[in-house]
C-alpha cells in the first residue's frame, strides 16, 4: 500500500528549476503549437458561421489536444507522483498563461536587444518608398512612429507583392508585414494579425470614359476584371461567386494592386479592386481612375505579424491608444488618407504642368528652399497654389508674380520685380521662413509650416487670433487638427467680435494650406513614379 505521507515527501523535493524546465518543455512542445491550432479553428469557425455539429467537432480536437498535453505532462514527472485529474488541470491551465506571458515578453525583449523593427512590405506609394529626401510613404510613416515608441530603428524591406511579404513573415524573415492588409481567417492561416489602424471601403475601380462600366456585381460578368492573387479581394470574389454563379476574374501572382490600377489606366485591362486609401493616393497621378461601386465598406487594416513575436500585437494596441491620445494618429491620418474631394479637371491640370511648366523653374525652387532651409516641394506647391506658376500671374487685389506677393512684402524681402521667377520665389522663400521664426516653439513638427502658411495667407495677426480662440474654446493652439477647425469661426461675427483683429476668411486659410499639402503630396508622388520609371 503506498504511504500517503511518502508521496506528498516526493512532490515536495521538486525544485523551483524543475518546475520551470517543465513549464519551457511543454510549452515549446504542446501547449504552444495546440494554441494556435485552436485559435485557427475558432476563427473558422466563426468565419463559416459554423454549424452546433462542426462545433462539437471542434471541442472534440480541443478535448483530444488537452488529453495529449496530459500524458505529456506524465513523462516529465517522476513515476512517484500522481496527480489527481483537477491537479492536473490546474497545472496545465497555469502553464499556458505564465508560458504566454513569459514568451510575450521574451519576443519584445528581443526585438529591444537586436535595437531594430524588421518590417517586409511591397514597394509602392502607397505603403513605402524611397523619395528624394529617403524613405516615404503612408505605412513607413506609421511604422516609423511604431518604432520610435519601442525605442528601436526601423529596417524596412521591400517584397514584390503581398504574397512575398506574408511569406516572410511566416518563415521568421521580419517581425511583421505592412501593406494595407486586411484580416481574413481563411486566407491568411498561421498569420496572425494586430490591432487594425485604419478603417477603409473596397472599390471596384475602372477608367473614366470606359463603354462598360459595371455598376452591381452582376455587372462584372461583362467586363475584364483582374485582382491580385490570394488577396482578401479575391477571397471576397469567392463569397460574391456563391450568390452570383458567373461571376468570373483573372487573378495576377505576380502583380500589385498598384500595377494593376496603372493597368486599368492604360486601358489594358478593364477594372480591378483596390481600397480607398490605395485608390486616393494613386489618382494623384492617374487621375482618370474612377470608382464603378463599392464592393465593401468599413474594412479593417492591420499589420501581419510574425508567429514567433505576437506580443507585438499588445504593443501595437498600446501604441495606436497613445498617438490616438496624443493626436499623432489624426496627423498621420490627415497627412495620407485625407485629400478631400476629388477635383478631376485640376488634377490633370495639375500633373500636365508638373511635365510642362515645373522643369524651367525647379531650379529656382531649389536654390530658394536649400537657402532657406525647407523643402523644395513644399515652395513649389506653394507656388502652384498661389499663381499655378504662372510669372505673370496677377489679382484683383495687386498681388503679383509666381509667388503672389504683395507690393509691401516685396520691398521687405528685397524683391525689385515681381514678375522675376527668380526673385520672387527667393523672396517668398525668405517670407515663409521669416513667419515660421515667428511661431511659438510649442508648436512642433508639419505644424509649424501649417501654422506659417495660415499667416503667409491671412496674416500673422489673424493666426494669432485664431490660436487664442482655440486656447478659450479648451483646444489645443500649437495642433493644426484643432486649428484647422477654428479657422471658419473668424468669419462669424459671435467669434470674430470678440477678437482683437476682428473679421477673416478663416475657411480660405484652412483650405490654402490643405491645398499647399495636397499639391505636396501628389508632386512627391509624381516625382517618386519618374525616378522609378527612370530607375533614378
Amino acid at each position: 500500500m503506498t504511504d500517503p505521507n511518502a508521496t506528498i515527501g516526493a512532490r515536495a523535493r521538486i525544485t523551483l528549476l524543475d518546475l520551470v524546465d517543465l513549464f519551457q518543455a511543454i510549452f515549446r512542445e504542446w501547449l504552444r503549437p495546440f494554441a494556435e491550432s485552436c485559435w485557427h479553428s475558432c476563427a473558422d469557425a466563426i468565419y463559416l458561421n459554423t454549424r452546433p455539429g462542426s462545433g462539437a467537432a471542434m471541442w472534440r480536437t480541443a478535448h483530444d489536444g488537452l488529453m495529449q498535453i496530459e500524458r505529456r505532462l506524465e513523462t516529465f514527472l517522476p513515476r512517484s507522483l500522481h496527480f489527481p485529474r483537477p491537479v492536473k488541470t490546474i497545472v496545465i491551465l497555469l502553464v499556458l498563461l505564465l508560458m504566454l506571458l513569459w514568451s510575450d515578453e521574451a519576443g519584445i525583449d528581443e526585438i529591444r536587444a537586436a535595437g531594430r523593427l524588421i518590417v517586409v512590405t511591397p514597394e509602392s506609394p502607397t505603403t513605402w518608398y524611397l523619395g528624394g529626401d529617403g524613405p516615404e510613404g503612408p505605412e513607413y510613416d506609421y511604422l516609423a512612429s511604431f518604432a520610435e515608441y519601442l525605442g528601436v530603428e526601423l529596417h524596412v524591406e521591400a517584397r514584390r507583392n503581398r504574397t512575398e511579404a506574408l511569406a516572410a513573415v511566416a518563415g521568421g524573415e521580419a517581425h511583421l508585414a505592412a501593406g494595407m492588409t486586411y484580416f481574413s481567417p481563411l486566407e491568411d492561416r498561421g498569420i496572425a494579425f494586430g490591432p487594425p489602424y485604419q478603417r477603409v471601403d473596397v472599390h471596384v475601380v475602372c477608367r473614366r470614359g470606359q463603354k462598360k462600366r459595371p455598376k452591381t456585381v452582376a455587372d462584372l460578368a461583362d467586363v475584364e476584371l483582374v485582382v491580385v492573387a490570394d488577396s482578401p479581394y479575391e477571397s471576397r470574389l469567392f463569397e460574391l461567386q456563391r450568390e452570383h454563379p458567373d461571376l468570373a476574374w483573372q487573378s495576377e501572382e505576380d502583380a500589385s494592386v498598384d500595377e494593376l490600377l496603372e493597368l486599368v489606366w492604360r486601358r489594358q485591362i478593364d477594372c480591378t479592386i483596390a481600397n480607398s486609401t490605395q485608390l486616393n493616393i494613386k489618382r494623384r497621378y492617374y487621375p482618370e481612375l474612377r470608382i464603378a461601386f463599392t464592393l465593401a465598406e468599413n474594412q479593417a487594416l492591420a499589420w501581419a505579424l510574425s508567429p514567433e513575436f505576437e506580443a507585438l500585437s499588445d504593443a501595437i494596441e498600446q501604441w495606436l491608444e497613445l498617438i490616438e491620445k496624443d493626436g499623432t494618429l489624426l496627423i498621420l491620418q490627415d497627412r495620407h488618407h485625407n485629400a478631400g474631394e476629388f477635383d478631376y479637371v485640376d488634377m490633370r491640370t495639375f500633373i500636365r504642368r508638373i511635365k510642362s511648366r515645373l522643369p524651367q523653374i525647379e531650379p529656382l525652387f531649389r536654390e530658394a528652399a536649400k537657402k532657406h532651409d525647407m523643402p523644395w516641394t513644399f515652395l513649389a506647391a506653394v507656388s502652384y497654389q498661389e499663381s499655378h506658376w504662372n510669372r505673370r500671374a496677377k489679382s484683383p487685389t495687386g498681388v503679383r508674380g509666381i509667388m503672389m506677393l504683395t507690393l509691401e512684402t516685396a520691398k521687405e524681402m528685397g524683391v525689385e520685380s515681381r514678375l522675376d521667377p527668380a526673385q520672387s520665389i527667393m523672396g517668398g522663400a525668405k517670407y515663409l521662413r521669416r513667419l515660421e521664426r515667428r511661431i511659438p516653439s510649442k508648436v512642433t513638427g508639419d505644424d509649424r509650416w501649417n501654422l506659417a502658411l495660415v499667416a503667409y495667407n491671412m496674416g500673422m495677426g489673424h493666426l494669432y487670433d485664431a490660436r487664442e480662440l482655440a486656447a478659450d474654446m479648451g483646444l489645443d493652439a500649437n495642433s493644426w487638427i484643432d486649428l484647422r477647425g477654428v479657422l471658419p469661426l473668424l468669419a462669424q461675427k459671435k467669434y470674430y467680435s470678440k477678437l482683437k483683429r476682428g473679421y477673416a476668411r478663416g475657411h480660405e486659410a484652412a483650405h490654402f494650406v490643405e491645398s499647399v499639402r495636397n499639391y505636396e503630396n501628389i508632386l512627391r508622388a509624381q516625382l517618386a513614379r519618374q525616378r522609378s520609371i527612370h530607375g533614378d
